[in-house]
């Protein structure tokens, strides 16, 4: 649930048998201005509805009022159909069928407008949309007709969620997003036991991915991005395949794999291009909240602490959504994000946009430097990351089969 999947039209263009080169490596065009009324600084082409609605419903989980004007870009961005686009530059033009509205954006536009209230004629003609985009098997692809994957199906579980739909009772052929979450968890035996894969591969095989796992344990519970930690704190989940296969234990099984992956150094690794043993922050906060869901905070603590040292570099250069995420992330766990690792992510992901109408609570620690431990290392990785430019932004998706 970061910046990095908003691009993923273009793994789903490939999947459609488009023309994904040309897409991949565009030719030089200006970039688009950026409106007054989005957050971020950079190009929102492949993340503009991404990561407004993140900021959105980050700044609602704190008690924050976004400005009104932050909040019709939102709607403004969504077409007739009631689907939405990554990002329409001229949103007063009709869609057409060279708009390429998606699952993910339409999706996470209904969790952060249901939240706020006061939109349920763009949340229903939204979720009556993403039905009619929902495959035989019962899940979600990141585009229309492409085949469902962990992510999607987890996206658009929390948002019906959020549009108080009851996701078991959204079925096509007689299944359920649960039912295609199920045929996406690995077994307890082998490789990535207990984890979600993104999709299988071309012979039907399921590889894990700690992506695609974070997010399908959040969804297995029916929760979207600001999911709450487990009401009841259990021990830590151990993967097991007796008994019934059950969307709760699916999340179970998730969680054990999640952590056993942060176990060692409290983080998630990246698998972009040259990037060995890098951490990946994005996926680490998911994981957080992923664990906490699952549960509850006691679970998250190790990857919590990490990212409480080490996310301040990340979040400057990755921007609004990375903010959203850590707050997402606070919010699963009970901790203060005004405070989080000496620094107010609310102050930090107000000032990426528009002024909010109040600012909510105010913590007297905010802001507060923190020892964060990242290093000349981290550094150098923020510029092998910047140098990958457009593949950067692919990773979510492009790395749907690996751990």
């Amino acid at each position: 649930m970061n910046v990095r999947r908003t691009a993923a039209a273009l793994a789903a263009i490939a999947v459609l048998g488009t023309a994904a080169p040309a897409v991949a490596a565009p030719s030089p065009s200006p970039e688009p201005a950026i409106p007054s009324g989005l957050y971020g600084s950079t190009d929102p082409t492949y993340d503009g509805v991404w990561r407004q609605s993140l900021a959105l419903l980050a700044q609602h989980t704190v008690g924050v009022r976004p400005a009104a004007k932050a909040v019709d870009w939102l709607t403004g961005q969504q077409c007739a159909n009631g689907a939405f686009a990554a990002f329409r530059a001229t949103p007063g033009k009709a869609c057409d069928a060279k708009v390429m509205v998606d699952t993910n954006s339409t999706a996470a536009a209904v969790q952060a407008l249901a939240a706020l209230g006061g939109h349920d004629d763009v949340t229903g003609k939204a979720v009556a949309w993403l039905k009619s985009a929902q495959n035989k098997d019962g899940g979600w692809g990141y585009a229309p007709g492409g085949p469902s994957d962990t992510n999607s199906t987890s996206v658009v579980v929390g948002a019906l969620a959020a549009a108080g739909q009851k996701p078991t009772a959204v079925e096509k052929g007689g299944r359920s997003a649960y039912d295609a979450l199920l045929k996406l968890a690995l077994p307890c035996d082998g490789d990535g036991a207990g984890a979600f894969a993104y999709q299988p591969d071309k012979k039907g095989k399921l590889a894990a991915n700690a992506d695609a796992t974070a997010a399908g344990v959040v969804g297995a519970l029916g929760q979207g991005f600001a999911a709450k930690a487990a009401a009841t704190a259990g021990t830590a989940a151990h993967c097991t395949g007796s008994g019934k296969a059950t969307p709760e234990r699916a999340a179970a099984n998730g969680a054990s794999y999640l952590a056993g992956a942060v176990a060692k150094d409290g983080y998630l690794t990246s698998v972009l291009p040259g990037s060995t043993d890098q951490p990946d922050y994005g996926n680490t906060a998911d994981a957080v909240v992923a664990l906490a869901a699952q549960g509850g905070a006691g679970q998250a603590q190790k990857p919590l602490r990490w990212l409480e040292g080490h996310f301040e570099a990340w979040a400057k250069q990755s921007g609004p959504a990375a903010y959203a995420q850590l707050i997402f992330a606070a919010n699963a766990t009970g901790t203060d994000p005004r405070a989080f690792g000496g620094v107010n992510l609310v102050d930090r992901l107000n000032a990426a946009g528009p002024a909010p109408q109040s600012a909510g609570h105010k913590s007297p620690h905010a802001d507060r430097k923190s020892d964060s431990g990242y290093g000349v290392w981290w550094l150098v990785g923020v510029c092998l990351v910047a140098g990958i430019g457009v593949g950067f932004l692919l990773s979510g998706r492009r790395k749907k089969q690996q751990p």
